[in-house]
C-alpha cells in the first residue's frame, strides 16, 4: 500500500481565505493535505517570525467539519510551527496560496506567501507559493487545478536543494492562458506615497498606496509573462549575496581603520 504524501498548507490572507480552501481541497487530491495557517491576514509580513510573544494555535472548523490549525503568527511562524510541532511527520511539500494579488518583482521581499515557501525550504522541504494576479472576488478552479498539476511533479521530480518555486497565475479564463514560462524576479517596483486622512476625533492618520512602476520588457521576467497572459514559474533562492560584487569588494582591502586590526 502506497503511502500518500503529507503536504503541508499554508497562505498570508488567513485561514478564512477561499483561495486556502481551494489549494487545500487541490492538494486533498494528491495527499494528506494540513492547514496551518494564519488566523487573520498576514499579508506583506515577509519573513518575520514571533520569537517575543507564545503562538496560540485553535482547531479551525469550515462546513461543519475540521479544516485545519489557526496560527496567531506569521506564515513563516505556520511552518514553523506546523513541522516542528503540530504535524506527527516531516511534510513531504510545503504549499502556501492560493493569494490574492500577484507576487512577482521586488514583491518578493515583502510577500508572506513566498515567506512561507522560503520557511518550508529553509527546513529542507520541497515548497512552493502559489498567487492569483487579482486583488478582486475571483473563481480559484483553475488555479487551484494547475496547482495540483504542479504539485504532483514536484512530487515526482524534486527541487534543488535551497529552491523554492513562485508561481503567479493570470486572472483570465482558462482559454485565455496561452502557457507556461519559467521566468525571472524582475525589477518592477511600487512609486509609494502616504495618503494623509482624518478620523472623526479629527486625528490624522496616514494610509499607504503606491502606483507599479513597470521597469523590464523581456518576455522571460515575471510580470512580463503575466502581462502576455502567461503563467508565471521563478525559481527563488534565499542565498542574498550579490556574487557580481564578491571579488570588486575584496579589491577594496577593507580593514580595522587606524591600525588596531589583531594581525598586525
Amino acid at each position: 500500500m502506497t503511502t500518500r504524501p503529507l503536504i503541508l498548507v499554508t497562505n498570508d490572507d488567513g485561514i478564512y481565505a477561499p483561495g486556502l480552501f481551494a489549494l487545500q481541497q487541490a492538494m486533498s487530491a494528491i495527499g494528506d493535505a494540513r492547514v496551518v495557517a494564519p488566523d487573520s491576514e498576514r499579508s506583506a509580513a515577509g519573513h518575520a517570525i514571533t520569537i517575543a510573544d507564545p503562538l496560540r494555535v485553535w482547531e479551525y472548523e469550515k462546513n461543519g467539519g475540521f479544516f485545519g490549525h489557526a496560527v496567531n503568527g506569521t506564515p513563516a511562524d505556520c511552518v514553523k510551527i506546523g513541522v516542528k510541532a503540530i504535524l506527527k511527520q516531516k511534510p513531504d511539500l510545503v504549499v502556501s496560496g492560493i493569494n490574492q494579488g500577484p507576487n512577482t518583482a521586488i514583491n518578493v521581499i515583502y510577500s508572506g506567501t513566498v515567506s512561507a515557501a522560503t520557511e518550508g525550504t529553509l527546513m529542507g522541504i520541497p515548497s512552493i507559493a502559489f498567487s492569483i494576479t487579482t486583488f478582486r472576488k475571483t473563481d480559484f478552479s483553475f488555479a487551484a487545478k494547475f496547482a495540483k498539476y504542479l504539485a504532483e511533479k514536484v512530487l515526482r521530480e524534486g527541487l534543488p536543494n535551497g529552491t523554492l518555486l513562485n508561481v503567479n497565475i493570470p486572472s483570465l479564463p482558462p482559454e485565455e492562458i496561452k502557457g507556461v514560462k519559467i521566468t525571472r524576479q524582475g525589477r518592477a517596483r511600487y512609486e509609494e506615497f502616504f495618503e494623509k486622512r482624518v478620523d472623526p476625533m479629527n486625528r490624522s492618520y496616514y494610509w499607504l498606496s503606491g502606483k507599479k512602476m513597470m521597469l523590464d520588457s523581456d518576455g522571460d521576467v515575471d510580470d512580463v509573462a503575466i502581462t502576455d497572459s502567461y503563467i508565471a514559474i521563478t525559481p527563488l533562492q534565499f542565498d542574498l549575496t550579490d556574487y557580481k560584487s564578491f571579488d570588486n569588494l575584496k579589491q577594496w582591502n577593507i580593514g580595522i581603520p587606524d591600525g588596531q586590526s589583531s594581525d598586525t
